[in-house]
């Protein structure tokens, strides 16, 4: 993530996980925030992303599935909430899933969509 965007260079760290399917994927987010916080207060702040700025993009799935149950989902990040972990108070840990070819071709209509619309 520091190569893409410099300035959080050292503060957090991720990963993505290709799971058995053809089009799935997991991506794992590690941070280190800067106070005490617990998985509730997380997962509450992700989920009024959801809701908010990010509808559409973003999706919060509190529901028990597996990976093949994103395929075919028009999001670019679906936060498993389960998998919110905290440890220590400020060591915070995202699971987030994603259609690797579904949820791109989502944002590519969306950014055509501002640029057709560009004066």
């Amino acid at each position: 993530i520091g190569l893409v965007m410099p300035e959080l260079k050292g503060k957090l760290d991720g990963t993505a996980i290709r799971v058995p399917t053809p089009n799935v994927s997991l991506t794992c987010l590690t941070a280190q925030v800067g106070r005490n916080t617990d998985r509730d207060e997380v997962n509450r702040a992700l989920k009024e992303a959801a809701e908010g700025p990010l509808r559409g993009v973003f999706y919060f799935e509190e529901r028990p599935l597996v990976s093949s149950d994103f395929m075919g989902n028009p999001h670019s990040s679906i936060c498993d909430a389960a998998q919110t972990q905290v440890v220590g108070g400020d060591l915070v840990e995202v699971q987030s899933w994603y259609d690797n070819e579904w949820g791109f071709s989502n944002r590519m209509v969306d950014l055509t969509r501002i640029v057709s619309s560009a004066d």
